[in-house]
């Protein structure tokens, strides 16, 4: 069973991105505060990546019925295009933060790095997902929000199957970039060349 806090008796808030590693979309991040007793399918919370997609959309309502403040922000592909994937995923993280209703008194960040302007200690934890509660309900939100962002993309720009990669570099994907060219959503400072591409088929 993971952690449910780092620090006994401080409002702490679980922070984690998703899409991070694509080649288009957005990245997503979540903030999530967890109550102080965790009942019930709560204690289901694990790793998104752990978990089916089925598992993670019924734990997605349960972290958003149950929670005391959560909220989910994102960063364009433009916008990774224009600072950079880490400093994106940093923002989005701080934009998910700000919109939360409740005050946290600590932030848990999943990584060894956090940049933020926000006035709020923070703890970065490797693989925090895998150790803290409220780290993995982030990933779930951050996960499956993107997820959905990626299913509409897919309606219309079917060629690349965001509907199954949900635009991370499988093979079909880049086959499909090398017949199609780049779609709008794909992450210019992402691209790779395409004699790049050839020599892994």
């Amino acid at each position: 069973m993971l952690k449910k806090y780092f620090s006994r008796g401080e409002t702490e808030a679980g922070c984690d991105e998703a899409g991070r590693g694509c080649l288009a979309g957005p990245v997503f991040a979540a903030a999530v505060i967890l109550p102080k007793k965790i009942n019930g399918a709560l204690k289901k919370l694990d790793d998104s990546k752990k978990l089916s997609d089925k598992e993670r959309r019924v734990l997605r309502v349960v972290i958003e019925g149950e929670a005391l403040a959560w909220n989910v922000a994102s960063c364009s592909h433009e916008d990774i295009d224009s600072i950079n994937i880490l400093n994106a995923s940093f923002l989005s993280m701080n934009r998910a933060v700000e919109k939360l209703s409740v005050q946290p008194q600590l932030l848990l960040i999943d990584g060894n790095r956090f940049r933020t302007h926000l006035d709020i200690p923070f703890q970065c934890i490797v693989k925090g997902d895998t150790k803290f509660m409220p780290i993995a309900a982030a990933s779930i939100l951050a996960k499956t929000y993107r997820d959905d962002f990626m299913l509409e993309l897919h309606e219309h720009f079917p060629h690349y199957q965001w509907n199954k990669n949900k635009g991370y570099a499988t093979e079909s994907h880049r086959r499909a970039i090398l017949e199609f060219g780049f779609a709008p959503f794909h992450r210019k400072s992402f691209h790779i060349r395409e004699e790049q591409f050839m020599m892994e088929f």
